[in-house]
């Protein structure tokens, strides 16, 4: 059986940029815009003092639905 290195932890600065770029290429890549941002989520932003958490995630699906049957008049 091959004796197998054990490889140093990367520091968290590294693994951060390591992921920032495979992000950043992705959406290079496909074109992708920043998307914009409804009031639900701005709403649940300024309620929730962490912000991505469970329950700000499920505040903004709650407002979203109500929101859903509505439709903007022209």
């Amino acid at each position: 059986m091959p004796v197998t290195k054990k490889r140093k932890p990367k520091s968290r600065k590294t693994r951060k940029k390591t992921v920032a770029k495979r992000v950043s290429t992705k959406k290079a890549k496909s074109g992708a815009t920043k998307s914009k941002k409804d009031s639900c989520y701005y709403k649940a932003k300024a309620a929730h003092k962490v912000f991505p958490s469970a329950y700000a995630s499920g505040m903004i699906a709650k407002c979203r639905k109500k929101k859903a049957g509505k439709s903007k008049k022209k």
